[in-house]
């Protein structure tokens, strides 16, 4: 049993270590656990001849389980106010930032990089994402969430990663029986539960049992369990029945607080750490070639797809690029797509680690130009406008 506790406390150094690089550097924590992961990774199989052991069954599950939160907590923080009143630009931004690069990478990795079908539909998913993460936390810092255009851009991403959600179930999920016990379960939760849950809460809530905790995790278990068994992906209900609550659940700011300190102080560093873990560095450097097309597919099909859209709408010209730009990041759920895949046996290794360090750097390049060049200050509120 001291095994178990000492690989415990390695990762979890591992995520302290992670945490106070993305405070020293001011990057997303997810960012510094995938990469920190990596490294580490490195260092173990190189210098030491041994791994991380990134396979264990408890770390698989808390791994697992740290997903699962992390996409219903994303689900749940739409804004249904603001969704409602501006749903087509939303969606239509959200849908063509999804399609756009979907198409496009798939495209360019199987004619450019000579990858398998299935292998190119994957890449397609993992770089369609946009990183709810990174573009929550700019607008959080400059107070652009609480601007209708912050607001807007925030549910077009919901809508570019319900798509890449929704895909990845579909194409690599096979359609039998089991699939329509799944789909036909999922909606009714989807109907259902946002109607009981809030009642149940009421009745038996504000404990300090947490029975509210348990319950979400109850259901949210029950349908990963529900998905893996009819060969779909755990985080697709979760991310479906996060949206559900959004209006409900999503309003309980301790509730999501709490969830919050579950999630990311205990169960996404072993998530983020482990996709990390998988990338081999050495892949990288010998395909500089292929890195390029990953990334440069990437970008230049969400500026193709999504600033136009942004001009039907009338954008400014600093905020169609700006909205470009955040909508071309990618992360939480690029590395989802890419593990599932590697998990799967879609992608070998060495396309894993490329697909990883791809999104790595769509999280981190279009940011740093958004961010330096094209904020647009004049939709800042009023207390924010000394960081001009």
């Amino acid at each position: 049993m001291h095994e178990v506790w000492g690989i415990a406390a390695i990762w979890l150094g591992l995520a302290l270590l992670s945490a106070l690089i993305s405070q020293w550097f001011r990057i997303a924590n997810a960012l510094s656990e995938i990469i920190v992961g990596a490294v580490a990774s490195f260092i173990a199989v190189t210098f030491f001849s041994t791994t991380l052991a990134p396979d264990q069954p408890w770390i698989k599950f808390l791994s697992g389980a740290g997903a699962i939160i992390l996409t219903f907590l994303a689900g749940a923080e739409i804004d249904p106010v603001v969704f409602k009143a501006r749903w087509k630009e939303a969606t239509a931004i959200g849908f063509i930032s999804f399609l756009a690069p979907f198409l496009g990478c798939a495209f360019c990795t199987y004619y450019f990089l000579n990858w398998s079908v299935d292998a190119s539909w994957l890449s397609g998913v993992a770089l369609s994402t946009t990183s709810v993460a990174v573009v929550y936390a700019v607008m959080l810092e400059l107070g652009l969430n609480k601007t209708d255009f912050g607001k807007t851009v925030l549910a077009a991403c919901f809508i570019t990663d319900l798509g890449t959600v929704i895909a990845l179930g579909l194409i690599f999920s096979p359609f039998t029986f089991k699939t329509l016990i799944f789909a036909v379960s999922t909606l009714l939760a989807f109907l259902l539960l946002p109607k009981l849950i809030p009642v149940f809460f009421l009745r038996y809530g504000a404990k300090p049992s947490e029975i509210e905790a348990k319950c979400l995790l109850f259901v949210l278990f029950s349908l990963g369990s529900l998905a893996v068994w009819a060969d779909s992906e755990a985080v697709l209900p979760a991310y479906i029945f996060g949206m559900a609550l959004a209006g409900s659940i999503g309003k309980d700011h301790a509730l999501i607080r709490r969830l919050r300190t579950l999630t990311f102080g205990l169960l996404t560093p072993f998530y983020f750490i482990r996709a990390g873990s998988y990338i081999s560095i050495p892949a990288i450097i010998v395909a500089p070639f292929s890195l390029f097309v990953l990334f440069t597919s990437k970008i230049v099909a969400k500026i193709i797809g999504v600033y136009p859209i942004t001009k039907i709408y009338k954008y400014a010209q600093k905020e169609g690029i700006y909205t470009t730009l955040l909508m071309s990041t990618g992360l939480t759920f690029g590395t989802i797509s890419a593990l599932f895949g590697y998990s799967k046996g879609i992608v070998d290794q060495h396309q894993y680690s490329l697909l990883v360090v791809a999104v790595i750097l769509s999280a981190v390049i279009p940011t740093i130009i958004a961010n330096a060049f094209f904020i647009p200050y004049y939709l800042l509120p009023k207390d924010k406008e000394v960081k001009r």
